[in-house]
């Protein structure tokens, strides 16, 4: 079982904006997060939309983004 829960895109953008990433431009529903230190990330996500445990999984490997954040 992966230590990772299904979450809404809004709770994980929150979460990300948490731990220090900032949303540096956005285009339709593509937000451009920075953090100083890290590279940019595009997160490209409806407000609503479910995201999955594997996909949870890559968004952590490139924002430093833990299970406890959520």
């Amino acid at each position: 079982m992966s230590q990772w829960p299904s979450t809404k895109a809004k709770r994980v953008l929150a979460a990300l904006l948490g731990i220090g990433w900032s949303v540096k431009r956005q285009t339709g529903s593509h937000k451009t997060l920075s953090r100083p230190g890290w590279p940019d990330f595009v997160f490209a996500f409806h407000d609503g939309e479910e995201i999955g445990p594997r996909m949870l999984a890559r968004i952590a490997k490139h924002t430093g983004l833990e299970p406890s954040d959520l």
